[in-house]
């Protein structure tokens, strides 16, 4: 019998295969998908987004089981693996699409996004996050999921850093 209970989240910063990358590796977390979020156009490509005119950002949808880790965890660690305090860009990568953002899902989300941006910025780091109600989530060209899992390799503009 399956107990399971399965939570959804959304998250933008920078690559997305880095951004999965470190995401697969939690404990809880069942599947992540990357694709593109945050936008004004419907089923784009990847060299739609790169153009920077659709307005999506890279983004990670992370399904995970909530007895085993908390949407909590999971934001603590998008903070912890990327540089939220840079604007429009992650490492090399520049443009709107490599933002920082968190995609909401509810309100509880948004609460506790926004606390733990509080919490960061009161311990002295700058916070460029953006935290918007998640809309539509477009998966990405299946060349783009699992990337590092499936080809070697590690990411190049995330690295962990504990913050909290």
């Amino acid at each position: 019998m399956n107990t399971e209970k399965t939570d959804r989240a959304i998250f933008a910063s920078g690559c997305f295969w880095g951004t999965e990358y470190f995401f697969q590796q939690e404990k809880g977390v069942l599947k992540t998908t990357v694709g593109y979020a945050g936008g004004h156009t419907d089923n784009p490509t990847y060299y739609d987004v790169c153009s920077g005119k659709t307005g999506h950002a890279e983004a990670t949808e992370v399904i995970f089981d909530s007895e085993q880790t908390s949407y909590e965890q999971l934001t603590k660690l998008f903070f912890e693996t990327h540089n939220p305090g840079q604007k429009n860009r992650q490492g090399p990568d520049i443009g709107t699409q490599y933002r920082s953002a968190i995609f909401y899902l509810n309100e509880e989300q948004k609460n506790i996004a926004e606390g733990l941006i509080q919490t960061l910025k009161d311990k002295g780091h700058a916070v460029a996050t953006e935290v918007t109600k998640a809309v539509t989530f477009w998966k990405a060209e299946d060349k783009h999921q699992q990337y590092y899992t499936s080809g070697g390799g590690s990411p190049y503009c995330h690295r962990y850093t504990k913050k909290f």
